[in-house]
Parts: structure tokens; sequence; C-alpha cells
């Protein structure tokens, strides 16, 4: 069908085909009146077969063009390419297999194939020049007149997705179908806009999805993208971008490579993302072969090393970069590669092409150039010397002779026989069964193009022990091998298969990987490591940096009562209720429960406590020995034997304090210690009230001893302490204490500790305590200057005065005091103030007893009070310097000691627990204390 019977089609179909194909000039005289077109230029096959039935095929078998200056005023000149002997052999395969189907009696018999090949160059203009000029006849000078069906069934190729979407689309009006061997890009399972279009390589989907569990699997978090300037490259980063949503990998940047390579914008690309200054090690690239030569040449002496490039399956069998040179710079690249296959006669076949068989055929001359660096003829203007026949094969193109494991040849084998298989179960429908209208057939002299699609789309063969089959897409099974580039015995590159991507098999089972037959970049075994920061071990969280991608962060330890025990962890999460971080925080452990056991400090308290009621008992033993003695009887020997009974309990009453609380010791701690100190201050009421009346009773036959007496004074002692007693029945029926599990004070620790149940219960027992201590500390204080060798007034007022300054001294301690400790804080109260009492108190009387027996009789008691009631009634008169007066003075320093002692000590466990325990903790028992 010649070119200018196709014209107006053309025209109405699509602008591009005229705008876009500067190749074709198309001249229309001004001059005549009837506009004639006439052809100025020519665009032949490379090679051509004729036969029954015609298959096209579209190879770049040149690359790396340089596109003259296309403006349409002119005849443009040719367009400069280089050679590639791969695709040079892709297009012998095709001739193999059509060679190999007519000489089949199986397939297709008394039917020949022929074929028209032609050289896209690697450009998408190129290649819709060769599909122009392939919808004509053998010769572009045929009849131009369209009759019939057309003469080419089907097409295979083109290479480049950016090529066969142009010729695609100039097919598409003609419903011819089209077979790629090489082109991935995902949108052509688009069926609307490419109705016809078939390939035996998988989808680019498969691929970003095999490169995405790539970077997965050898944990390449921070990598680069580098792509053609085509729609195979920017498909194939879109494709990869999706995939890589949800993982950790994340993208540096994105540059790409002109499809006019551009030297200046490479070196930037490569000085700026792919060499110096940039963290990444690993770069993905999408790009054909042709583009990669040139921007490789440029990274070479840019003299630019350790980078672990991770190849698509454009250029990742590129025999152009197998040279010993390219290792150093390009060893180790990994990437995935169209599965190989067998072809048995493809190596004689080859053999046979040579400028012997074909000295007319330029190409058959620049492959021999290629491979041997000499010219073999002289007549086709080459500046190469002339072959001696003692020529080896260059290296770099080695390859070009290996047909042990061909792919892309291969996949261009399968696609032949994709047609071949099609066209032979087209030819061998039933009348009257065939699948066009009316159960009707093709006529197998007169085959439309679009009847042999059906059969594509349904065809299904084996070849060599594989399957290959189409599915409503027009894809085909997706299997990739997974490729290395390690050094080979002569120092040049080997691709080594060292793993297998099947997307047959289910999610995650796809991608199998030899990790130890890998060698990575750098001649290296240890996989290389590219993140833009390292892994937060367990115990840290990822903190991601503002404005930078989410692989970049920096590693945060976990807040208290948090762990992380993954590495990487987003976050930390919080620890059960009675569970606590460990020091690494990495898991949860059981709280430390924490309560006044009998360790250090409870050991103290014990033996404090102990100590306090056998100094009580000894003191107790004192006085019943001497209770008859005169100091004893004088000061009221049965309210001192009260006294020392309720210090006794006193002391006892710290021993439930420590250890694990109970129930019972919890209702027991508070009532029993109220009670014994409601008590132990009754007594000293009592007695307080009696010195005061005994010494203020100056007139002769007062009656105030009367109501004074022993009966008046148990009445006093049983009345105060038993307003105690009620309120502390009332507080156990009401809202009684009980143990509780305490965690808001330390988060890290479980405090055992009594909760006092009722606030008011609690502050009213000490209140009540106080009342009592100030009052009888006021009647002391106005009894203290009374005169008498046994006045005790004096004793009580520095007793109180111990008791009020260690309660007070309580209070603030108690409240800042964190778990064990305000236990041991109230236990030490209770003991300071016992002691004071106790010494204050008896200490005097038993130095008399036990050191100045000759002080302790009657006739000296007599004397003294004799003279402390002259004192009395003459109160100007001078004072007997007696034993009262020195005892005064070193009790009140002994006094003044103690309650020096007593707050320093308070001031300390303050300050110790304010450093223990933060400002929110005090508020937590201000809080509680006060309800």
């Amino acid at each position: 069908m010649h070119l200018l019977a196709l014209l107006p089609l053309l025209v109405s179909v699509s602008d591009l085909i005229l705008t876009s194909a500067p190749s074709i000039s198309i001249f229309f005289p001004a001059t005549s009146a009837t506009k004639v077109c006439t052809l100025q230029n020519s665009f032949q096959p490379d090679f051509v077969a004729e036969g029954d039935f015609v298959i096209g095929g579209i190879f770049p078998l040149h690359y790396n063009q340089e596109m003259p200056d296309l403006n349409s005023t002119y005849l443009p000149p040719p367009v400069n390419c280089r050679f590639d002997p791969r695709a040079f052999r892709w297009a012998q395969t095709l001739r193999l297999a059509v060679d190999e189907i007519n000489q089949s009696s199986e397939l297709l018999p008394n039917n020949t194939l022929g074929y028209k090949i032609f050289d896209s160059c690697a450009y998408p203009l190129t290649g819709q020049r060769a599909a122009l000029a392939m919808l004509n006849g053998l010769k572009e000078r045929d009849a131009p007149v369209c009759s019939g069906a057309s003469p080419l069934l089907a097409v295979i190729g083109e290479s480049g997705s950016a090529q066969s979407i142009v010729v695609s689309r100039i097919l598409r009006p003609f419903r011819i179908p089209m077979i790629s061997y090489f082109s991935s890009c995902a949108c052509f399972t688009d069926r609307r806009k490419f109705p016809t279009f078939f390939r035996v390589i998988p989808n680019d989907d498969y691929q970003v999805k095999a490169i995405a569990q790539l970077l997965i699997h050898f944990n390449w978090t921070w990598v680069g993208l580098v792509r053609g300037d085509h729609e195979y490259g920017r498909f194939a980063v879109q494709g990869l971008l999706q995939e890589l949503q949800g993982t950790q990998v994340c993208v540096a940047y994105q540059e790409m490579i002109p499809l006019l390579y551009n030297r200046k914008r490479a070196l930037e690309i490569m000085q700026g993302c792919v060499g110096y200054g940039n963290s990444t090690k690993v770069v993905v690239v999408f790009s054909a072969e042709g583009e990669m030569t040139p921007f490789l040449r440029d990274y070479m002496n840019q003299n630019i090393t350790g980078i672990q490039w991770v190849a698509s399956e454009a250029w990742v069998t590129a025999s152009v970069f197998t040279g010993s040179e390219y290792y150093p710079f390009l060893g180790g690249t990994i990437g995935f590669g169209i599965r190989k296959g067998h072809i048995q006669k493809l190596w004689e076949y080859l053999q046979t092409v040579n400028p012997q068989q074909y000295p007319d055929n330029v190409l058959v001359h620049e492959l021999w150039e290629a491979l041997y660096g000499c010219s073999s003829s002289q007549s086709f203007g080459s500046r190469l010397p002339s072959c001696s026949g003692q020529e080896l094969l260059l290296e770099q193109h080695s390859a070009y002779m290996n047909t042990s494991s061909p792919r892309v040849a291969y996949n261009v084998y399968k696609a032949v026989y994709a047609v071949a298989h099609s066209l032979h179960n087209l030819l061998l429908c039933q009348k009257d069964r065939g699948p066009f209208l009316n159960n009707s057939c093709a006529q197998s002299n007169n085959i439309h193009p679009w009847q042999l699609q059906h059969y594509l789309q349904e065809v299904t063969f084996d070849i060599d022990g594989e399957e290959v089959n189409f599915d409503l897409k027009g894809d085909s099974i997706p299997y990739y091998d997974v490729i290395n580039w390690q050094r080979g015995t002569g120092g040049n590159i080997e691709f080594v298969n060292v793993g297998l991507f099947d997307g047959t098999k289910s999610a995650g089972e796809e991608l199998v990987i030899q990790d130890s037959a890998i060698m990575y970049a750098g001649h290296q075994s240890k996989v290389p490591v590219s993140i833009c920061s390292t892994s937060c071990f367990p115990g840290y969280r990822k903190a991601v940096r503002r404005g930078e991608p989410l692989c970049c962060f920096d590693c945060v330890p976990c807040d208290t009562g948090k762990i992380s025990n993954q590495t990487n962890s987003v976050d930390c999460t919080f620890c059960p209720e009675d569970f606590w971080s460990n020091e690494n925080r990495t898991a949860c452990i059981s709280k430390k429960v924490e309560f006044l056991a009998y360790d250090t400090l409870g050991i103290i308290l014990t033996l404090i406590a102990v100590v306090g009621a056998c100094l009580t008992m000894a003191v107790f033993a004192v006085f019943f020995y001497h209770r008859n003695t005169a100091i004893v009887r004088v000061n009221n020997s049965e309210l001192s034997f009260f006294i020392l009974f309720a210090l006794t309990l006193c002391f006892l009453c710290c021993l439930v304090f420590i250890g694990e609380p109970t129930v019972w010791s919890c209702m027991l701690r508070h009532t029993a210690f109220s009670i014994t100190f409601s008590l132990c201050i009754s007594c000293i009421l009592g007695k307080t009230l009696v010195v005061l009346a005994a010494f203020t009773a100056t007139r002769p036959g007062d009656n105030i001893m009367k109501w004074l007496g022993p009966k008046q004074q148990r009445a006093i002692i049983f009345g105060s302490t038993a307003v105690q007693v009620i309120i502390c029945v009332a507080w156990l029926i009401d809202a009684p204490p009980y143990p509780s599990r305490n965690t808001e004070y330390e988060r890290s620790k479980i405090i055992l500790e009594c909760s006092v149940g009722s606030n008011l219960a609690f502050w009213c027992v000490l209140g009540y305590i106080g009342l009592q201590a100030c009052l009888c500390f006021v009647l002391a204080f106005l009894a203290r200057k009374l005169p008498g060798n046994f006045n005790e007034a004096k004793f009580i007022t520095f007793s109180m005065l111990i008791f009020c300054a260690v309660w007070l001294a309580f209070i603030p301690a108690y409240i800042s005091s964190p778990g064990n400790y305000a236990d041991a804080v109230e236990s030490f109260a209770i003991l300071a103030s016992g002691f004071g009492l106790l010494f204050c108190l008896f200490a005097p009387k038993c130095y008399i007893i036990l050191l100045k027996p000759e002080k302790n009789t009657k006739q000296r008691a007599t004397m003294l009070n004799t003279s402390a009631a002259i004192q009395t009634k003459f109160p100007r008169c001078g004072t007997n310097k007696d034993l009262s007066y020195i005892l005064r003075g070193g009790v009140n320093k002994i006094c003044l000691y103690v309650c020096i002692v007593i707050y320093t000590f308070f001031k300390m466990i303050y300050l110790f627990s304010l450093n223990f325990s933060s400002l929110h903790l005090v508020e937590c028992r201000l809080n509680t204390m006060i309800g």
C-alpha cells in the first residue's frame, strides 16, 4: 500500500504523523494547477524477505543519535547514529525464527512468512518513519492505490517504550497488532489507547514491584532515582514511588537524563546527586542503553566510585558495558533482567552473517567494524583499516556471539512464534465455526490484521518448556532474573544470575535472592549501607526532621514509663499499670513495690523504738523500786506510772508502721498512736494541774487541792482520753484506714501505704492531741517559776515545747515525703516526741534517785518546800542556791540541745524528701491530706 494513498487517512487520524516525520519530505509545486506529491526521500528496509504473509520488524540498530535541525524547510541531512551489535542480533533472531517456521512441516505448512526489518535508531521520530515506511509494500514506490487487506499482518517491535508508543499510535487506525519484545511501560495496559499492543516482556508494574522488594530486602532506605526523558522512565518512576508508599524506603532525589544528551546537564546530576555531596549510595536507573552510554562515559571521567547501581531491564544486560574498564565504576550493579531462554540454532545462524554472505548490506559491514575494529570493504567509505582475517573479537562486543543465555533475543523469538501460531490457528478455522460475524472464518488469501489479533489474544503455546500467552491487556507472564554484574576471568563484566522474581507467586514469595552469590559495588561482599539516618535501636523512637523525608529522623529516647522493643519504632508504648520501663526502655518490668520494710531504715527505727521502750520500762522499774522515796512520792507516783506506761505504748506503736500494710495494721497505726499519746498528755495535763494548784494555794484553809485528789486526777485522765477514743471509734466505723497501692507520687513504683480513709478524722485526731499539748504547755509555762525542789512545771514546759516543735516540723516533712518516707517521718515524730517527754520529765528525777540519793530524803524535801513557801510569799528574797537551781540550768541546756537536734533532723528529712519528690508530689500529698 503506497504512502500517498494512506496520506488522507493519516491526516485525519493524527497531526503527529505529518508534523513528526521530517525524514519524509513531500513537495507541492506552487506553479502547478494540479497538486502532485513527489517523494523526495526514501526509507528502505535493512532486511527484506518475501512470503505469503509479511510481518514487520523494528529494531534500534543504531543509538546515541545526534538529530539534525528539523524545521521542514529543506531536505534534512541523515541522522548520525552509532551501530549497536546487540540490537543487530535481535534482528537476526527474527530472521532465524522466520526461517525455522518456513522450514517447519507442522507450523504454517504450505505457507511462508516474509519480513521487513527497519532501524528505529532508538529514537521516536525515526521509529515513526520506520512505521510509515513499513505500511507500504516491499518498496515505497509500489502502486498508489489501496486494494484489499494490508500486506502487513503484524509488527515485531519496538524496543523502547517511547518508540513503541509512537509506532502503536500509527498502527492503531489500521488495527495492525504489534508485539513488543522490550517495551515494558505500564502505560500500554490501557486498551483504549493501545488496543492492538501485545508484548512478551513483563509489565513494568511487576518490575517496579520487584525493585521495591529488592530495596526493602537489602534495607536500602535512602535511594536516588534517575530516568530517561520518555514515557518508559516517567511511568516506571511513578510506579516505583507508588510501590514504595507505606515502606521505609525514601527517595532522595529524582533526575532525568535528556533524550538528546546534554553533557552539562549530566555533569550537574553527577556532581549534585549521584556523586559528591550526597549521602545516597544506591541509585535506581530507568533508562535505555543508548541514553546510558554517554552518561556512564562522563560518569567514569569524573572518577566517581562507590555507587550501587540498580538497573532496569532496559540496560541491565547491555553488552556494551561489559568491558573491563567499566568494572571499577559499574561492578556490583544489580537489576532485573528478562528471563533467559535457549535458541538452539542462533549461534550457527550468526556465523553465517558476514560481509562475504552480504557484500551489499551496509549493516553487516558496520557489524564487522564494531566487532573487529576493521573495515571489511573500503567501498563504504570507512576510515578503519582493512580486515586481514586475523583480528580478534573486541572485548566490549564479545557478548554478541554469546548465545548461551539470550534474553531480549529470546523475546523476539517468542514474538515471531506467537504470530506464527496465531496465524496457524487462523488458517485451521473450520467453516461455519469461526469467531467472526455469522461464525465465519478469515479468508486465507485476504487476511485482515484485526482478524489475526483475535487469535493472538487467545493463543497459547509452549516453546522450550515455557508457556507463552497473553492476558486481556496484552501482557505476558511476569518473570525476571536477578542479574548481578561481577568480574569475569578476563577482567570483563559478566552477568550472573543470582535470583528470580516470579510475579505469579503469592505476595511475599515472588522474590528469591541468593545473597551469598552477590558481589556489590567496590567488589565488596558486604551489603552496602544507604540510609539517611541510622536505625533507632530499641528504647528509642523516630522523630522526623521537619522539612525532610520520613527516612531522615533523629532517635529520641523513650520517656519513662514507655518502651520500644523494636528497631525504628515510630512511637513508644505505655507500660501496663503495674509495670514500668526498664533502664534501657526496651521492656516493661514489674514496678518495684515499696513500703517501710525491715531494711536499713526500718531496722534503725525498730531499734530506736525498742530502745525507747526499754528505757521507759527501766525508768518504770527505778521508780517502782524507789516508790517510797520522797522525790517519787512528792511528784505523784501514780501519774508518773501512767505516763511511763503510755510512753511505752507510744514507742511500741512505731513497730506498727514498719512492714507491709494490712487492713489491721492500717486501722491500728493512727488509732493506737493517737490514743496512747492522748493518754500520755492527759496524765501530764493532770500533773500540771496538780503542781499549779499546790503552789498557788497560799492561804490556810484553801480547798483547791480537794478538787484535784487522786480520783479527780483519774477522772481528768479518763475523760481526756475518752474523747480521743470516741473520735477513733467513729473514724473506724465511718471510714477506717485501709491499705492502698499508690502510683501517683512516683510512677515507677508501687507504694504500699495506708490511706487514712477520712481526712477529717485524721486531722481531728492530730488536732485534739495538739490541743491537749498546747493546754498543757500554757499551764506549765504559768507554773514554771514556782519555787520548790520538786516543782515539775519547768520540765513539763520544756517537754511540751519539744513535743510541739516535733509535730509542727512533722507537718511539712510528712506532706513532702514520698512513699515509705512518709511512714518513716511519722515514726520518727512519735519516737522524737516520746524521747523528749521521757528525758525532760524523768531524767532529772532519775539523776537524783540514782546519783544523788542524799537529796532524796523527806527532811530535804520539807526544808526545800518551806523555803519555797517563804519565797512564794516574799518573792524578792534571795533564792537558795540548791540543787533545784543547778538542775534548772542543766535541764535548760539539755532541752535546748534536744530541740536543736530535733529541728535539724526534721530539716534534713524535709530537704531530702524535696530532692526525692517534685512539687507535683507535694501538691498530691496536700490534696490527699486536706481532701
